[in-house]
This record gives C-alpha cells, structure tokens and sequence, in this order.
C-alpha cells in the first residue's frame, strides 16, 4: 500500500488527542497500533476493517483509499439490486 493512499487516515488521526485516537481505535474495532502499521509500515489495510474506519469516521477516511484492491463500487452496485 503506498503512502498515499493512508494520508487521509494520518491526516484523520493527527487531529485527535492520544486519547482519542484510542477511542477511534477501539470503535474500528483494532487497535492504535494497528492504525500507526497501517501509516509508517505499509501493513495492508483488509477491507474489513477500512469500512469499520470510513464508518466510523463519517467517511472522511474512505474506504477505497485504504484497501484500493477491493472493488467497492462493485459491492455498492451488487447492494442496491440485491
């Protein structure tokens, strides 16, 4: 995963206290550690927890940018005719 594709999720959590940064951890389900991987040493991003991280920051960390593998228009488009 390139840089770029987790600077809106640094740019996210730079605004937040530790403690918040925790918090929005703990609600994404994973942990602050998890996040700073994802960041400085390009762990992959599963398309699970990238949407838990678009939910849970009211879409300003989309879940496209973190898993860029995952066709998410695909599974929008399969959503609204199932």
């Amino acid at each position: 995963m390139s840089s770029s594709n987790t600077e809106q999720l640094k740019a996210y959590l730079s605004k937040m206290t530790v403690e918040e940064r925790k918090a929005f951890a703990k609600a994404c389900l994973t942990t602050l550690g998890n996040l700073q991987q994802i960041i400085y040493v390009n762990k992959k991003c599963g398309a699970a927890l990238a949407i838990r991280i678009d939910k849970e920051s009211e879409g300003k960390v989309p879940c496209d940018e973190l898993c860029p593998d995952v066709d998410f228009d695909y599974v929008r488009s399969q959503a609204l005719t199932a």
